[in-house]
């Protein structure tokens, strides 16, 4: 047991209630201290370093809004829509908490694909942080989790179908598809079940996993330290009392900093929240206002705005372009036995590999293959810290041309979000067939072009200009 801290019969009273509980819960200063004020984050941590926090703050928002939210509504297909129209019109402040979470959902999208890039920009991913990006990355995928069975929730029409033709995609798996969307439902078509479920993963189960998988990654990242603009482990250099040169204690000079970002986004956020809550039926689409009707199909069923670029990707996964990818295959198999200097045992087994891939790919239709591109889509992302080969962590000391394979990268990305909220069209899936190629070559073929071009010399300290 830890000896008790004295405190003298002048000291102030602040001083004595702070004592008296360390004196008997030691453990939450200790972790307080590792965690916050004596844990040294890098001295040069720019804007792009606001949206860990603002990820945190939305997640916080989310939880509490959905906390007020499940006290009115009613998971029953009878009186789910009207429990939201009451909540909206009839609970005192209602409208205002179901608009902050409405809005909260795309704003955490936001920040967390703002987050994400900039992990990619600045190599956070590369050792020693490749556990702390593997958990950031589960963390994006049960919120498009969190996100979908959400969506469900209010029981509008883009919602009933929106549902219906995900599901439905679970069917197009072989042999257990059926009996897998069946399983997903609850019943052979979206109803009174469906929603029960989706509103105990969306409450309760996929939440406590959401908030585990950011304790872990707060964890694992303070273990390891904090990335910088510049790539450098600043652990490399300390003093004489091993604090890193280069290192500040994140309390308190970045929990101040941070309030900063904070407050620009909370402007931005309550301005959307009271000007432009449905944002041009981006976040709430208007055949959400018309109640569910399962004899009725809308014109246009599309997801929610971040689904979108993964939508355009299932869309675009035709029988053609399953045709097109059987050639390349081909291409790149003959490519490496003639021109690759393999032995004849890896030969072997790249002919062997190439023939099986073609044939998966022509026994099983496009459909099935549209959802393992979208589900790869997202998977592919865990296998960046072993995609990067170049010599440097940071953008910053990267060949300029790397700089535009990123902007292309997100330009392509807008394009894909946009053409999946768009009604199929020829042109359209042509677009979205181009932009899915580009999307998996820049994560498949990193380990060529991250080698290529000349490198800058990365200085030994952080580079750091006060502001």
């Amino acid at each position: 047991m830890a000896e008790f801290k004295e405190v003298p019969a002048t000291a102030p009273v602040t001083e004595k209630v702070t004592v008296w509980f360390e004196n008997r819960f030691p453990t939450a200063f200790a972790e307080y201290k590792k965690h916050l004020s004596e844990y040294y984050a890098p001295k040069n941590f720019n804007w792009m370093y606001f949206f860990g926090s603002l990820a945190l703050l939305v997640l916080v928002i989310q939880i509490v809004t959905g906390i007020f939210l499940v006290m009115h509504y009613k998971p029953d297909a009878n009186l789910a829509f009207a429990s939201v129209e009451y909540i909206m019109r009839d609970v005192p402040w209602g409208w205002l908490v179901r608009y902050m979470h409405s809005t909260g959902a795309s704003a955490f999208f936001v920040v967390v694909y703002l987050h994400m890039f900039r992990g990619m920009l600045y190599g956070s991913y590369r050792k020693p942080r490749e556990l702390v990006w593997i958990f950031g990355c589960t963390i994006f995928l049960c919120l498009m989790a969190e996100a979908f069975f959400g969506y469900l929730l209010p029981w509008g029409q883009m919602s009933y179908w929106g549902a219906q033709v995900i599901v439905n995609l679970f069917a197009a798996v072989p042999f257990v598809g059926p009996d897998l969307a069946l399983l997903i439902r609850g019943d052979f078509v979206v109803s009174d079940a469906t929603l029960n479920r989706f509103f105990a993963f969306h409450v309760i189960a996929i939440p406590l996993v959401l908030v585990g998988l950011v304790v872990a990654h707060l964890l694992a990242l303070h273990d390891v330290g904090s990335n910088n603009p510049d790539g450098i482990e600043i652990k490399a250099k300390k003093d004489a009392s091993g604090k890193p040169l280069d290192g500040i204690p994140f309390h308190p000079y970045y929990t101040v900093h941070d309030i900063m970002g904070v407050v620009g986004f909370l402007i931005v956020f309550t301005a959307v929240i009271f000007f432009a809550p449905e944002m041009g039926g981006y976040f709430l689409e208007f055949n959400n206002f018309i109640p569910a009707d399962p004899l009725k199909t809308p014109a246009h069923i599309a997801p929610v705005w971040y689904f979108t670029p993964y939508y355009s990707m299932l869309r675009a996964t035709t029988d053609p372009m399953i045709n097109v990818f059987v050639v390349l295959i081909a291409l790149g198999v003959v490519a490496a036995l003639m021109f690759g200097r393999l032995k004849n045992p890896m030969k072997i087994a790249v002919a062997v590999v190439g023939l099986v891939a073609i044939v998966l790919l022509k026994t099983f239709d496009a459909k099935f293959w549209g959802v393992v591109v979208m589900g790869a889509s997202v998977v592919i992302m865990y296998l960046l810290p072993w995609l990067d080969y170049s010599p440097v962590k940071s953008i910053r000391y990267r060949p300029t041309w790397h700089k535009y394979m990123y902007g292309v990268f997100v330009v392509w990305m807008f394009v894909l979000g946009y053409l999946g909220i768009k009604p199929p069209s020829d042109a359209g899936t042509l677009i979205a067939q181009i932009g899915t190629v580009f999307y998996f070559g820049f994560f498949l073929l990193m380990p060529w072009w991250s080698r290529i071009g000349e490198f800058k010399p990365v200085p030994d300290r952080v580079t750091f200009q006060p502001h």
